[in-house]
């Protein structure tokens, strides 16, 4: 496995967050401070909220040649073409947000960034959402929309045997557990993924302890509720497709982990890391120094995200190169 540390940013006084990171951290939080005493508490409301405040970050950004907006097994699809080229690679880019909040919209503008900088078809789907949803509702969709892509991949204008699976969060969570009953179900091994400050089980670790609070951007009482949440009882949080971690990880394809160093779940994606490799899974984790959970979504105004999406594009086009036997 290959793990390495970002190059430490300048930070203001004792705060660990790089101040680009901060700044992206303070808009956030003060957007849902505003937004969220205009509406009421329940799902429906904090998703409108979540959006309201995400609506910004998701604006500019690369153009895309083409954008198409599809319904498949009833949920809303969207592919983001960077160019005319011919068919080609793609990624199923699966949003993050408890598997409860956010869209394919709050994360366009990551998914064209994806599209734009490694040169593939990216596609976002709009699973249904817990508590609304259960596991393992949002999982076999995801699943499904994996075949739908190799099934379509003609008339997707993609090569079906260069598909990727990336996500944040829980998206990256059922990037894995995808992957894992794939690998289960007799299916084809996908050509990487692309797993960001993912939430592979439910157990604190001490990085609950050392990024807890209002200050970074998730706390320990959210994605307590974010897991209860997606499960139906407390045991279902030892089922392995609820959290990969505790699962078999062998044959499952080359991962990249891209690591927040100020992140309550930041030792669950090093330990992940471990497990992965230990499993003989070709495993690259990279820990970016003063980033947060959701960080990515500031690549507007921070280099170190638009660092990490680059790294990550690198990434993606040395493993497709790899999965074609090329050098």
């Amino acid at each position: 496995m290959k793990t390495v540390s970002s190059t430490p940013m300048s930070r203001i006084g004792d705060d660990p967050i790089d101040p680009d990171i901060r700044r992206f951290v303070d808009a956030v939080n003060a957007a849902y401070a505003e937004f969220a005493g205009q509406t009421g508490q329940d799902h429906a409301a904090r998703r409108a909220v979540a959006e309201r405040v995400r609506e910004k970050w998701r604006s500019g950004g690369p153009e895309m040649a083409e954008t198409r907006e599809m319904e498949v097994n009833g949920l809303r699809v969207r592919a983001h073409r960077p160019s005319s080229q011919a068919t080609g690679p793609a990624m199923l880019y699966i949003h993050g947000g408890g598997w409860t909040l956010f869209s394919i919209d709050t994360h366009d503008r990551l998914m064209r960034e994806y599209a734009a900088r490694a040169g593939i078809v990216v596609i976002g789907v709009d699973y249904s959402l817990s508590p609304e949803s259960k596991f393992p509702i949002a999982l076999e969709e995801i699943v499904a929309t994996i075949d739908w892509m190799e099934a379509e991949a003609e008339s997707l204008g993609i090569d079906p045997g260069r598909i990727l699976v990336g996500g944040d969060s829980a998206g990256a969570n059922l990037a894995v557990a995808a992957c894992i009953v794939r690998r289960d179900r007799g299916r084809s091994r996908l050509a990487g993924m692309v797993l960001n400050y993912g939430a592979f089980a439910a157990e604190p670790t001490d990085s609950y302890d050392r990024f807890d609070g209002d200050l970074f951007s998730l706390e320990r009482a959210e994605m307590d509720a974010f897991w209860d949440n997606y499960v139906t009882r407390p045991e279902d949080l030892a089922n392995p497709l609820v959290a990969p971690l505790h699962g078999d990880l062998h044959d499952l394809p080359p991962a990249f982990l891209a690591i927040a160093e100020c992140d309550i779940l930041a030792d669950c994606n090093l330990e992940m890391a471990r497990k992965l490799a230990a499993a003989g899974v070709e495993t690259e984790a990279k820990v970016y120094v003063g980033a947060t959970h959701s960080f990515l979504e500031a690549m507007s105004i921070a280099p170190l995200a638009s660092r990490a999406l680059d790294d990550q594009a690198a990434w993606i086009a040395q493993t497709l190169a790899r999965d074609d036997g090329r050098p």
